[in-house]
């Protein structure tokens, strides 16, 4: 069973079927929803989390709370919608738990990371340093706003700021991620040319 959701009239039936049946216990449909959505639940916490190790943990806390919610999942919105929710909001509660953790801590300097690769790839690594040297504040609202399509309001009350709180550090995160891939182009044509 492997039907895209939304493709179809017959698809949200099967869904709601399979929901059903995950709700009584049948572990094929719950392993049939992971399969169908794990793709787009570790994307999500991916952004959030700032890399892969975290990112699976998140992930895997995530699912955890969407099976235990299933039975409350009422259909009023699609289940995509539903569990992109469950998602975001585990990974930003995990965040939360892991900076009060490491505010009782003592800060380890961070490794520089290696030097790119060439062309798109180089890109989308320098993307990714730059949205990891965020601060985090700047950084869940440039994904929340940029990436995921949160409103301000939507993105004030799940990390607990207001909306405009959640506008300035838009503003910031975006000027910050200018200043630091300014130049891009300029450094990739130049690793081009000494690879030749």
């Amino acid at each position: 069973m492997t039907l895209s959701p939304g493709k179809n009239p017959g698809s949200r039936e099967i869904e709601a079927q399979l929901i059903r049946r995950a709700c009584e216990g049948d572990g094929r449909a719950v392993r049939t929803l992971y399969d169908r959505y794990a793709p787009r639940v570790y994307a999500v916490v991916r952004r959030i989390a700032g890399d892969d190790d975290t990112a699976q943990d998140y992930a895997q806390e995530a699912w955890i709370r969407a099976i235990r919610a299933l039975p409350s999942f009422r259909g009023d919105a699609r289940f995509s919608t539903w569990l992109h929710r469950i998602a975001v909001n585990s990974a930003l509660q995990a965040v939360r738990k892991e900076k009060t953790r490491r505010m009782r801590e003592v800060p380890v300097p961070e490794v520089v990371p290696v030097a790119p690769d060439v062309g798109d790839v180089l890109l989308e690594r320098r993307l990714e340093a730059a949205l990891d040297r965020l601060p985090d504040g700047m950084r869940k609202v440039l994904i929340l706003h940029d990436v995921e399509g949160y409103t301000h309001e939507e993105i004030g009350t799940a990390l607990g700021v207001t909306a405009g709180t959640s506008k300035s550090q838009l503003f910031k995160a975006r000027a910050k991620m200018r200043r630091m891939l300014r130049g891009f182009e300029t450094s990739a044509k130049e690793v081009e040319a000494w690879s030749v």
